[in-house]
Order: structure tokens, then sequence, then C-alpha cells
């Protein structure tokens, strides 16, 4: 399934106000979006763990991998039934969180690893977020709710107060990863910023000689952070008991393989994902000491309790648990 379909599936949804059939046992339609941060998933795809692990359930599993740009349109998926499972950022998880309680009770399934995220900029003025101006456009994937900008404002909040959170949003711009680096590595458009993620701000750092680090995303979080996660609706998990344990358990499996394997890891995103990263600098950016593998959630708290004292969503979170399904694997969250 490509975007195309994805879109037409969501202009169908609005149209239609009937309720979407139960997905049947051994189907799993998956939305990633781009980058080293859904390697755990390029991994499970690449290596079928998932119909692997689903064997060992009883279960044939029918795995549909689906690529999407940006927290607002995997969001859309996931509540118009065209996906059972998205990945997304911490930001729009909460929003989704925040909204569907009592209803579709959408938590995350797990965490897709620990990822320094890098704001890079090649103005040569800007040497912190408080020296960008209105000349100055800050790419991320989704304006206000990914997880990028999330951080932004929690970042704007710590250098001029909680009420000037939002001081930064109006430089933001939604354009997707590859596309963001792209105009960040050639230079000349209007894009002189991007709050990125492995490997794009590598890449834009070894591209571009202009390219630094303004900001790292450990910094604004106070250490290693799980700021991407995988989520679904609890109707999802109930229903599926044997596919959701696969799914996990293949997680687990290809979070193991990325630590002690880096370079086989790095061959399965190159196939999965067709790009033409250099090979080298992605083993590097999996081998960073900064990244760690694993699905159980760590410092997710902060910013999820940030969101609500800022207005941007309803309920308090007063735990990890109250914003992850439970299961085993997760047990060591934070």
């Amino acid at each position: 399934m490509n975007i195309k379909k994805i879109a037409a599936a969501l202009v169908a949804a609005s149209l239609v106000a009937a309720v979407p059939a139960a997905q049947a046992e051994g189907k799993i339609r998956i939305a990633e979006q781009f980058g080293v941060v859904y390697l755990l998933l390029n991994v499970a795809q690449d290596q079928k763990l998932i119909e692997k692990h689903g064997k060992k359930q009883g279960v044939e599993i029918d795995v549909d991998w689906v690529k999407l740009s940006g927290g607002a349109a995997v969001n859309d998926a996931l509540l118009s039934n065209s996906v059972d499972v998205v990945g997304a950022g911490l930001g729009p998880l909460m929003t989704i969180w925040d909204r569907t309680a009592g209803r579709q009770n959408v938590r995350a399934v797990a965490s897709l690893g620990n990822f320094p995220y890098y704001l890079i900029s090649t103005n040569p003025a800007v040497k912190s977020i408080a020296d960008f101006g209105p000349k100055d456009r800050i790419a991320l994937p989704a304006v206000t709710v990914s997880v990028q900008a999330r951080i932004l404002q929690m970042a704007a909040a710590k250098q001029w107060g909680q009420a000037q959170f939002k001081k930064l949003d109006s430089f933001t711009q939604a354009v997707p990863h590859p596309d963001a680096a792209a105009a960040v590595i050639a230079g000349g458009t209007e894009i002189n910023a991007h709050f990125a993620n492995p490997p794009f701000q590598e890449q834009e750092l070894a591209g571009n000689p202009k390219a630094k680090i303004v900001l790292d995303s450990y910094q604004v979080l106070g250490g290693p952070a799980s700021a991407t996660v995988l989520y679904a609706t609890e109707k999802y998990v109930k229903e599926n008991p044997k596919t959701y344990r696969a799914f996990l358990d293949a997680l687990v499996e290809a979070a193991q393989l990325a630590s002690t394997n880096p370079e086989a890891a790095a061959d399965a995103y190159l196939r999965v994902n067709k790009g033409n990263i250099d090979r080298a600098l992605l083993i590097k950016v999996i081998k960073d000491p900064k990244v760690q593998f694993k699905v159980a959630p760590q410092n997710t708290l902060g910013l999820a309790q940030f969101l609500h004292e800022v207005g941007a969503i309803k309920k308090k979170p007063e735990s990890w648990k109250d914003y992850f399904f439970e299961h085993p694997a997760l047990a060591s969250g934070s």
C-alpha cells in the first residue's frame, strides 16, 4: 500500500460514517516514517521476523508496510482504520492518546529506541535557538504536533518561559526528512534549518560545511530519551493477541540484532529503504554510543507532562504506563 492509497482511504473514511470492520487475527498493517529511528521495523521487515514469530504462535501473519511522513498523517491513517500500528514521535502519540481517551484508547505498544535528534542550521548567525529570526525556516515532519516540534517548544519554554513556548513555531515548516536534508545539503533554498533525525542529520553535517548543531534533543529532555514510538488502538491489541505478541517478539529480536550486529542491521536498512546513504556513515550512526536499540521506553514522562502543562493535551499523565500498553518487554520503561 502506498501514500496515494492511504490518501484515498482517508477520503473514503471521511465520507462514509460506517463502523470499520474488525481486523482478523493474523493481519497487521504498519505505517512507518523516514530514518534510522525506524531501524527495528526495517530489520523486522527484511528478516520477516513478524511472520517468524507468528508461526511460533500458530498464526500465519500477513504484514502490510506503509511509508508516510508526519505525525498528523499517521494519526489520521490509524483513526481511519487504514493501518493497525503506526510509528511516530512522542508528540503525536500524546496528541492521539489524549483525544481518543474513552473511545479508541490509543496507547503505545513499544519504543523504537533512544536517539538524539539534532536541530541543524546553516545560518552563520545562528548559534542557539535564541538567534533564529524571521528569515529562518526550520523544517520538521509536522508543524506543532511532531516530536521535533514539541521538543522545540520545550526548548523555547526553557529559554523564554513557559508562556513563550510557541515562540519559534512561526519559523517551522512541514517537510519530509529526505527533502529537508536535500535542501540543507544543497543550500540556496528558504530551508536553512532542519530539526532532523538519524541518518539525515549526519548526512547534513557531512554534506554541507555550513551545517552545525544548534540543539540536541537530549539536552532538552535531560538525557537519553525514547522520542519515537509505535502505537495502536485498544481494539486492535485486544482482538489480536497472538499477532500483537508476535509483533513485540519480532521487535525484541530486531533490537538484539541491531545492538550486536550493526553491519547486518545497516544492510537490512539499505535493502528496505533502497536509499543512497553511504553504508559507512550509516554504520557509524548505528554504532553511535548515544543510540540505544530497545523496546522499553526511557525518559518519556517529562515531555508528556510538559504538553499537559502548556495545554497541548487535556489529560495529565502521572506515569509512562498511562500511555503505554502493558507488556513484559516494557517492564523496565520510564
